[in-house]
């Protein structure tokens, strides 16, 4: 960088340093914060809300804020996902794996203190390398076509065998599941209805806030439902004391920051690829090259946390790159600050990289200094946080569930995101009883929409021939290897070592009868969505049936494995429900009882909801649940009750102004409509 640069840097920060754009910064840190700890709210919720007032106010203020507010939000949602196993937003899905496994031994602050300060350390890695890169990011741009896009989806997707939990084919079956849950909806290219069932919710596809909760924030608070504990099970560790270990763990662990910081910085620079995507691919990586992480990641390994966000934070200035230079938003909140742009009369593109240099630099350090601010409050509550997890799950489940519902309506604000948040849940909660994983899922739904788009115009224009772009076949043979090498290499060692054992063939000796009947389903999903596209257009049904036959060629192998067994030796742990560890202690019978009743509590809750409306249904549930569920006393339930209602009563219905969903009682009482305050049905 040559002194002029340094010059310009040096100018924006004292611009961005002034008392006034200080303020807006802040403010816009703190609402972001808050957005973040809401499961099934995100930065783009927030900056919609904030985007109006910046008509009025002067550029570089109006900037700071929206840049505050969206550098953060994957800051905070660490706190729901190490507490609760509930991730705050998708960005933080993958810190669940290693998050709460450490809360539940007593070491949540541990958890935050290395989130918290790999959060800062990524995001400011992040702002370093946008800033370093603005000379020369626009001719490295121009060289990333359609096909480089389709291998980099590619090679996310690769990493399902790292995230599948030991076993490759169910982790490849269920990043196929993800990917046909993605095509449903309308078709881009062809304008195609694909299983919409003559369901009018479903042209526009299934949003993926309900889908995220479902899969993870419902099956957790089952597990606790069921367990009736807090949800820490060992002793408390010392809270300060942890979290300057946390610190620590991260300064020990620096490369594992930097490399994670740089994948996030990178991917987020590529248009569509978003939080959601990011930190599994860092978290892949991290499993891959950390020493011992193949034993340790996913039972509560504290570089997992440290990888997952190192990277979801440094993405946003990745971010800011196609949307600076060319006016291309890398992503849903970056379209929306495009929006903040034209209001302030800034134009992206090469005037952003000569006279408007200044305004660059200071979208960079605002970046960077929200990350600080943002990290240092989050610093100062984790001691007070981090005892929540030692609170009873009869209290904390009903308010974490019923604010849970009210995000998951925040999708389409339909009711089918009520149906599709209690559909998830229950798959989520057998595919974690059967050890199926789930982040291959949402990491298949997240990226459906971008692999077919792409593989569509990269057949399309280049036929066969897109394989062969030198960018896409490195990453393409890295895909290969990422995928295939454990395998390879795990056979060969049992070949060397064990050249005597013998193996023995029979119908499902190695599996239990529930994990045969749930994969056969899986089959017969992959078989429909393949046999129904058919009488599709080309354009339509050409993912689908790739998919289709990739996701059954992967249950097939599935099943062949669940029919062999090594004499002698275990290659497969039968799935029992008495022998997870979060039921110890309990018979089957009883869990099966609980999780019944959660269930049926999650069923009553939509009935309600369409009874007398969502927030008054909220009332209810919360207050059934702790009184007769959780067993608390009836002050404990009333209060409890009283104050979630307010705060959801102030959050959703005035400042973020929800649209209720109608309710019968609505339609039997007009009147109840007319009142702005009583508008809730």
């Amino acid at each position: 960088m040559d002194v002029s640069l340094l010059e310009v840097a040096g100018q924006a920060l004292l611009s961005i340093a002034e008392p006034e754009r200080i303020f807006y910064l802040v403010f816009g840190v703190i609402i972001g914060l808050i957005l973040g700890v809401i499961p099934g709210l995100s930065g783009l919720i927030g900056l919609s809300l904030l985007l109006p007032f910046t008509y009025s106010m002067e550029p570089l203020a109006a900037l700071a804020m929206l840049i505050g507010l969206m550098a953060v939000t994957t800051t905070s949602d660490t706190i729901p996902a190490v507490l609760f196993g509930v991730p705050g937003t998708v960005g933080s899905a993958a810190t669940v794996l290693d998050g709460h496994p450490m809360a539940r031994r007593g070491e949540a602050s541990r958890a935050f203190g290395a989130a918290f300060f790999a959060s800062m350390m990524g995001g400011l890695f992040g702002a370093f390398l946008l800033g370093l890169s603005v000379p020369v990011l626009r001719p490295i741009m121009l060289m990333v076509g359609t096909p480089e896009l389709l291998a980099c989806c590619i090679f996310g997707l690769s990493l399902v065998a790292v995230l599948s939990g030991g076993n490759a084919f169910k982790g490849l079956a269920a990043v196929c599941l993800g990917l046909m849950l993605a095509m449903i909806g309308e078709d881009s290219q062809a304008g195609e209805l694909r299983w919409t069932f003559d369901t009018i919710y479903l042209w526009d596809g299934i949003p993926i806030v309900p889908i995220a909760l479902g899969l993870f924030a419902i099956p957790e608070l089952a597990d606790l439902a069921i367990r009736r504990s807090t949800v820490v099970r060992e002793e408390f560790h010392d809270v300060k004391s942890s979290q300057r270990e946390g610190v620590m763990d991260v300064i020990r662990h620096k490369w594992l920051v930097m490399r994670c910081a740089s994948i996030g910085s990178l991917m987020g620079a590529v248009p569509g690829i978003g939080a959601a995507v990011i930190d599994w691919i860092a978290y892949g990586h991290a499993a891959k090259t950390e020493k011992g992480a193949q034993e340790s990641f996913g039972k509560g390994d504290v570089r997992g946390v440290i990888a997952s966000e190192s990277s979801n934070n440094a993405k946003e200035g990745g971010s800011l790159v196609p949307t600076i230079a060319f006016g291309v938003p890398g992503s849903a909140s970056m379209a929306l600050l495009l929006g903040a742009f034209t209001v302030q009369g800034i134009v992206p593109g090469p005037d952003m990289l000569s006279k408007n240099l200044d305004v660059t630099y200071a979208l960079v350090w605002s970046v960077a200094l929200a990350n600080v601010i943002g990290a240092g409050i989050c610093f100062g509550g984790a001691h007070v946080l981090a005892k929540l997890a030692l609170v009873r799950a009869s209290l904390l489940v009903p308010v974490v569930l019923g604010i849970a519902f009210i995000g998951a309506f925040q999708g389409q604000k339909a009711w089918g995101d009520l149906y599709i948040l209690v559909a998830a849940g229950v798959v989520g909660f057998v595919m974690k009883r059967l050890g199926w994983p789930r982040p291959p899922v949402i990491l298949g739904f997240v990226l459906g929409a971008l692999v077919e788009r792409y593989m569509f115009i990269s057949v399309r224009r280049y036929e066969a021939d897109w394989i062969f772009h030198p960018m896409v076949a490195i990453l393409l043979l890295l895909s290969l290897y990422m995928v295939f090498a454990p395998t390879v290499n795990g056979l060969v060692k049992r070949l060397r070592g064990r050249a005597s054992a013998q193996f023995e063939f029979g119908w499902m000796i190695n599996a239990s009868r529930w994990d045969v009947l749930f994969t056969a389903v899986i089959f017969a999903v992959f078989v429909y969505g393949v046999s129904s596209a058919q009488s599709w257009a080309f354009s339509a049904r050409l993912f689908p049936t790739v998919i289709g036959w990739v996701g059954s060629i992967a249950v097939l192998c599935l099943f062949l494995s669940m029919c062999i067994r090594r004499v002698g030796g275990i290659t497969h742990t039968e799935v029992h429900m008495d022998s997870v560890e979060e039921f110890k202690g309990l018979e089957i019978s009883t869990v099966a009882i609980r999780a019944f009743i959660f269930f049926s509590w999650c069923v009553g809750y939509l009935v309600m909801a369409a009874v007398v409306g969502m927030l008054p249904a909220m009332a209810i549930f919360v207050f059934g649940f702790l009184y007769w569920t959780g067993r608390e006393r009836l002050q404990t339930s009333a209060l409890m009750t009283a104050g979630v209602v307010a705060l959801s009563y102030g959050l959703f219905h005035w400042i973020l102004i929800v649209p209720w969903p109608e309710a019968l009682i609505g339609d039997v009482f007009p009147m109840l409509r007319e009142v702005r305050a009583l508008r809730l049905f």
